[in-house]
């Protein structure tokens, strides 16, 4: 199940990562699947 959400968010979001810290990388990924997630819910 984890790796479908991670393709979905990949396949609409974008696979890469442009933030160069760790704090900036996490709130980036944190971002995608909270937008995903929000997509998903709208969705239905």
């Amino acid at each position: 199940m984890t790796e479908a959400v991670n393709s979905a968010v990949k396949c609409s979001l974008g696979f890469a990562v442009r933030a160069r810290s760790w704090f900036r990388e996490f709130r980036e990924i944190t971002l995608m699947y909270v937008v995903h997630n929000i997509k998903w819910v709208v969705k239905q």
